[in-house]
């Protein structure tokens, strides 16, 4: 099979998915009005902003999107690449579209509240607090996670952070040209993409060179601050430049795929266990949502949706768009990777190795992961893969493309970082709520904005530092997933209980993904956890207790949704 068959029905099959399906949503069970939203009901300069719907677009996909949609289809190929882009392709429609559109539009009926407090209304109000606990755990290992993967790419191409410094310098000047002179959108949109263009190629020309550590710190400093500014500051317009250096990535690649007519290098299928994780075999079921967490489906999704997004939304009627279409985009960029990556990806081995594993499945799986992790881990895999489709197509430079790929990433991955430190913020404030009347001083404390993002940020980056990305992303995607099962029980009761709808399409996927991701954690914590004793004790205890921490609450959370009765007052 050539990798552009598999681009072009990827294209017809969102397309299809978002005009039936998508409007069948908006028009059936969330029935769209036009009463103001809260953002326009409770603006205050600070979260609550209305904003255009393209530049909500760029943040609410930056934000969801990271790295994730590229890092885990690009581990899960050791399993082949057609169990992937199944799993891709059926989470993304049944699931992750669904999950992301009606966390958005329910927290919007909500005040712009986030989905755990939507939980703790339409299920039990201890449900709310639970599932904050667990959030709180879960953003962490984001933090974590993209913390470690992002030091990599930064330590890897020193040109990445200096054209993403001079991108944040493009933004604030983007931000003032929008929100302060409010030049006309479309001239201040130009001047924007000229200003990304310039900050990419200066970039390369002036990398900045530093260790791991240094940019944890770098990235410690810089996400607090991020997640305390006002949104329409840096957040939205930065977000604004990420989507055109996103369509400008989706459609080079896409272009370069499907003109080049490359086969599909990588085997279809290899084992139903793959040495994936902690160098045990890895069953693909139950074990793929922890490695293909964004790209097919993510509770994180629900956290931006109802924490930042909703409080941003102008109109009910655009949050299909917003919600449901990015969530499809997201879904195509992973369909892109698996593409790429199967047709080229065989330059990651040596030709020696290469020629041996052509056509041995169970040796391309054993030999995949090493090989990976040599060639500067998934996203170094899809920069390289990514850089040899376009240059041989549009005859470009392929150090350039290979440079222009990770920026790609790492805009992203980035914006996912500060993101969420901004949900934890939120998620804390929350937290302290028992604290307003009993100890006042201490809530004061607490849910002060600068030191409600420190918190979050010194344990994730904290959890970050050794770099152990092989460690963190498992267990972050397992905990992600299993969110998003918890997410998707409560979409369900406020489709049933509020909505007046069977909601049958809801709560048979999360109940499945509840039992399937369960499973997955299960397996992890008793097989992979102990063998990573032995590699860094302090960080495998750390997570394994969270996952611990997180079953518990994920069976309290079920067992409420089980018992509950009906909707609250």
């Amino acid at each position: 099979m050539t990798a552009n068959l598999i681009v072009i029905t990827g294209v017809i099959l969102y397309f299809v998915c978002y005009k039936f399906y998508g409007h069948y949503l908006q028009r059936n069970v969330v029935r769209v009005s036009e009463a103001p939203t809260p953002a326009v009901r409770l603006q205050d300069g600070v979260d609550y902003v209305p904003a255009n719907k393209y530049v909500l677009f760029g943040h609410h996909f930056a934000s969801i999107a990271g790295a994730a949609p590229i890092v885990g289809p690009v581990i899960a190929l050791a399993w082949g690449w057609l169990p992937a882009l199944l799993w891709i392709w059926l989470g993304n429609i049944f699931i992750g579209a669904v999950h992301d559109y009606l966390s958005l539009m329910s927290s919007v009926r909500y005040d712009g509240h986030s989905v755990q407090w939507v939980a703790g209304r339409v299920i039990k109000k201890r449900t709310g607090y639970i599932f904050a606990w667990f959030i709180f755990f879960v953003l962490i290992l984001v933090v974590a996670a993209f913390g470690a993967v992002l030091g990599k790419i930064f330590v890897a191409k020193p040109q990445v952070p200096s054209a993403y410094l001079l991108k944040i310098i493009a933004a604030l000047i983007l931000g003032v040209l929008l929100y302060r002179i409010r030049l006309h959108f479309g001239l201040s949109t130009l001047i924007g993409i000229g200003m990304l263009i310039l900050a990419i190629w200066l970039g390369m020309q002036i990398p900045i060179k530093a260790n791991y550590q240094t940019w944890m710190i770098v990235f410690f400093l810089y996400i607090i601050i991020a997640a305390s500014i006002p949104v329409h500051v840096l957040l939205q317009p930065r977000d604004y430049l990420n989507a055109w250096l996103l369509i400008g990535g989706l459609v080079l690649g896409a272009m370069a795929v499907v003109f080049s007519f490359g086969k599909m290098q990588l085997p279809a299928f290899t084992t139903f266990s793959a040495p994936l994780i902690a160098g045990k075999p890895t069953p693909f079921w139950p074990v793929v949502p922890l490695i293909i967490a964004c790209g097919s489906l993510s509770g994180f999704h629900a956290l931006v949706a109802s924490g930042t997004t909703s409080k941003q939304l102008s109109r009910e009627i655009e949050g299909l768009f917003i919600g449901y279409g990015s969530m499809l985009t997201e879904g195509f960029l992973s369909t892109l990777v698996v593409a790429v990556v199967a047709a080229y990806g065989f330059t990651i081995f040596s030709p020696e190795v290469a020629a041996t594993l052509k056509g041995n499945a169970m040796a391309f799986a054993t030999h995949y992961k090493k090989a990976v992790d040599s060639s500067g881990g998934p996203v170094g895999v899809f920069a390289k893969a990514y850089g040899l489709a376009v240059s041989s197509v549009f005859h470009l430079p392929k150090e350039f493309i290979t440079i222009l790929a990770a920026m790609w990433v790492a805009s992203f991955a980035m914006t996912t970082l500060d993101t969420t430190n901004r949900l934890a913020r939120y998620t804390l404030t929350e937290l302290c709520e028992p604290l307003k009347n009993a100890a006042p001083s201490v809530f004061s404390l607490l849910t002060n904005r600068w030191i409600a993002s420190i918190i979050p940020a010194a344990i994730g980056i904290g959890l970050a530092w050794t770099g152990a990305w092989s460690i963190i992303w498992p267990a972050f995607g397992g905990a992600n997933q299993m969110l998003a099962s918890i997410a998707l029980i409560t979409i369900a009761a406020w489709v049933m209980r509020v909505q007046r709808h069977k909601g049958l399409f809801c709560l048979i996927p999360a109940l499945l993904l509840w039992i399937t991701v369960t499973l997955a954690m299960l397996w992890y914590l008793f097989v992979a956890v102990p063998v990573f004793m032995n590699k860094n004790p302090i960080q495998a205890y750390a997570i394994g207790a969270m996952i611990v921490i997180m079953l518990l609450l994920n069976f309290l959370l079920i067992y409420d949704f089980i018992t509950s009765k009906g909707r609250l007052k």
